[in-house]
């Protein structure tokens, strides 16, 4: 078991635990007297985990509702989130109320997001059953929503209660799932380097995720107590992700997050090391996780779509964007650039 406690305008504690689901009206209650708690979940998830959750919460003396929604990305909208403020407030939830956000990187999102909205915010748990969300998205308080011209354009910044992020669900994922979650164990591997990137050599980590798990959200969790609301330090955690989020919505989403995130680092590295920001045994390295973890590191899309979709990058502020870029495992630099650049530095890394 390992707890984690991150400070932040709301401080709350990680705890990593086996069987974690199992005992979350315990756990819970130890934060909040017996209330109402809406349990946010989507179809994949519901079946394997929802009545766990809620016999749970239930024999702790919280009262239970559930909301499912249709799994994937192209749900996380407007409309989906909508539907979620509507469940809420037909179920009479109140201020003293809580949300339950049971699943993956796009139910944390759109609960999480409903809860800082709705009644102008009410307290929420993050309940992570991926990797992905595990070791990145259930930490550090971003919600959002999509829109059609880009990823997480609405949303806001609000803390959890508390994560509760049970290993054994990690058993049930898909490959193509658990895979995705490694693109954002790689991520931080290149941005930490030291004992984590050890663990990622040694391929310990489908055998004994906790360790690699603890080792991302601490990482994480020393960033956002620096800088909660992204001004500065926390901009190295979008590594990956400005290019990552095109290769997204330029395929229609058919790119899967973790994997758009690979496929940003790996053009971001080479660009890097054809402007002499990093040295090429890092490329190497890092294309070599990529491979073992089962990760692609190329795209066939253009670079002039994968600009044009950059452009709606929420990070874009007058006309610039600030570019995290590899100068070795364990160090990387935020490069403000203009965004005119971002074709050269896509077909510096590889697009076409």
């Amino acid at each position: 078991m390992s707890v984690i406690h991150v400070a932040a305008f709301r401080s709350y504690d990680v705890v990593i635990e086996r069987g974690a689901l199992d005992r979350s009206g315990e756990t819970l209650s130890r934060l909040s007297a017996p209330c109402a708690a809406a349990v946010i979940s989507d179809t994949n998830v519901a079946p394997l985990y929802g009545d766990r959750v809620r016999a749970s919460l239930e024999a702790a003396g919280f009262r239970t509702v559930s909301f499912v929604f249709p799994a994937g990305e192209r749900h996380k909208t407007l409309a989906g989130y909508g539907e979620i403020l509507g469940f809420l407030a037909e179920n009479r939830l109140g201020r003293g109320d809580l949300v339950a956000a049971l699943g993956g990187g796009v139910t944390g999102d759109m609960a999480g997001f409903a809860a800082a909205t709705y009644m102008r915010g009410i307290r929420y748990v993050q309940l992570p059953t991926t990797l992905l969300a595990a070791v990145d998205s259930s930490v550090g308080g971003k919600t959002a929503v999509d829109l059609p011209a880009g990823k997480n354009l609405v949303g806001a910044f609000w803390q959890p209660s508390a994560v509760l992020c049970d290993p054994d669900t990690l058993s049930t994922l898909p490959e193509e799932v658990w895979r995705d979650g490694c693109g954002e164990v790689v991520k931080y591997a290149l941005l930490g380097g030291g004992p984590l990137l050890e663990m990622l050599r040694s391929g310990s980590l489908k055998d004994d995720p906790e360790p690699v798990i603890a080792a991302c959200v601490a990482m994480k969790r020393d960033i956002v107590a620096e800088d909660e609301f992204e001004t500065g330090r926390r901009k190295l955690l979008n590594l990956g992700h400005t290019f990552g989020h095109a290769v997204e919505k330029c395929s229609g989403f058919t790119v899967s997050h973790g994997c758009a995130v690979a496929i940003g680092m790996a053009v971001m590295t080479r660009a890097a090391v054809k402007r002499g920001f990093c040295g090429e045994e890092t490329l190497a390295e890092l294309l070599a996780l990529l491979e073992r973890y089962g990760l692609p590191s190329e795209t066939d899309l253009s670079a002039e779509a994968l600009c044009e979709a950059a452009l709606s990058d929420k990070k874009l502020s007058g006309g610039r964007i600030d570019l995290i870029v590899p100068e070795a495992f364990g160090r990387c630099r935020i490069v403000p650039a203009d965004a005119l650049e971002l074709s050269d530095w896509l077909r510096a890394g590889g697009a076409k």
